[in-house]
C-alpha cells in the first residue's frame, strides 16, 4: 500500500432484529484482533428505520473506496447501496434482495434475537426500503456468499442480482451462515487485507 493511503477497514452490517452480538460480526472482529487490526473493525448497532441506518453509516463511519462493507441478510441489501454511493466493496451474506416485499409481514413490535430489547418496525419503513434500491455495478468489488440451504431467503435471487460478481455458493448451509467461521480469512483477503487467504471466491 502507498504511503499515505487509507488502512482499509471492515464494516460490519448486521440484520433484521440482530445486533452487533451477531456471531459472524465476533469472528470477524476475534480475526481482526488477533491479527493486530482490531482497530479497522466497526459493527454499528442499526436503528429500525433503514433511511436511518444507512444515514448511520454515512454520518459516523463514512466508508471510502479502500473499505469494504461485510452485510448480513438485511444488511447485505444496506451494504449495496452504500457500496454504490461510496466506492467501497462488499461482502454480502445471504443478502435480502426484495426486503420490502419479505418484510412486509413483520410490522409492528419486534424483539431483538440477542436480547429481550423491542422494536418497532413500522409500515413506512417499506417505504423506505423500497427508496434504498440499488443495482450493483463494478461487480468485481462485490462478493456473495450464498447458502443454497437458506430457510428464509431464495438463494437464487441472491445469484441472479449478483451475477458476475465473485461468488461462493454453497450447497447446504443456512440463512445464519453457521460455517461462516471457515470463510471468515476469505472475506478479509477479498478485502485486502493482510492475513487473509488468497482465494477469493469462485
Amino acid at each position: 500500500m502507498r504511503a499515505g493511503a487509507p488502512l482499509p477497514r471492515l464494516v460490519y452490517l448486521h440484520g433484521f432484529r440482530s445486533s452487533p452480538q451477531s456471531f459472524k460480526a465476533r469472528l470477524l472482529a476475534a480475526r481482526l484482533g488477533a491479527l493486530g487490526l482490531g482497530a479497522r473493525f466497526a459493527c454499528p448497532q442499526l436503528p429500525a428505520s433503514p433511511a436511518a441506518a444507512v444515514g448511520l453509516v454515512l454520518r459516523e463511519i463514512a466508508p471510502g473506496p479502500a473499505d469494504t462493507l461485510v452485510g448480513s441478510s438485511l444488511g447485505g441489501y444496506y451494504a449495496t447501496w452504500l457500496a454504490e454511493r461510496c466506492g467501497c466493496r462488499a461482502v454480502l451474506l445471504n443478502p435480502a434482495v426484495f426486503p420490502a416485499r419479505d418484510l412486509a409481514a413483520h410490522t409492528g413490535t419486534q424483539r431483538m434475537y440477542h436480547s429481550d430489547d423491542e422494536f418497532v418496525f413500522e409500515p413506512r419503513h417499506l417505504d423506505e426500503l423500497a427508496q434504498l434500491e440499488a443495482a450493483p455495478t463494478r461487480l468485481d468489488r462485490y462478493l456473495l456468499i450464498a447458502a443454497k440451504g437458506d430457510e428464509l431467503l431464495d438463494w437464487r435471487e441472491m445469484v441472479a442480482k449478483y451475477s458476475g460478481a465473485p461468488t461462493i455458493l454453497l450447497e447446504g448451509g443456512d440463512h445464519g451462515l453457521s460455517e461462516f467461521a471457515a470463510l471468515v480469512d476469505r472475506v478479509l483477503a477479498f478485502a485486502g487485507i493482510s492475513g487473509g487467504a488468497t482465494d477469493q471466491g469462485r
